[in-house]
């Protein structure tokens, strides 16, 4: 299974990604709240997977894959963002991201998404 880094504000985004993710054997690697955080870890663990909140204090989202990418344009990013942020979404594609989730999460589309890109 996947080495994963989850990065978002609020923790409680956080311990539920990581519970949907540890259920199908994911080990995650690291958690961050902010797009510094986020580097910083992803240099440090290499994960194989990174899921990306959009808006976070410090730097956000679309920054901080900005930066991963140029530390390792293989990487592998899903962006998470709440509805209504289609254009912060599509920006994220574009510097790399693989796919995205919609807050609040559901279970089946995150497995389903994590699923797809590692494949």
């Amino acid at each position: 299974m996947a080495r994963i880094l989850i990065v978002d504000d609020a923790k409680f985004m956080r311990t539920t990604l990581q519970t949907i993710l540890t259920k199908s054997n994911h080990e995650i690697v690291g958690e961050a709240e902010n797009g510094e955080e986020a580097i910083s870890l992803f240099s440090e663990h290499h994960p194989d997977l990174i899921i990306m909140d959009i808006t976070m204090p410090v730097m956000n989202g679309i920054d901080a894959i900005r930066e991963i990418m140029k530390i390792d344009s293989t990487a592998l990013v899903i962006v998470c963002s709440a509805m209504g942020h289609q254009k912060v979404v599509v920006e994220a594609i574009e510097l790399g991201a693989k796919d995205f989730i919609v807050k609040p999460f559901d279970e089946h589309r995150v497995l389903e998404t994590v699923n797809r890109v590692l494949s």
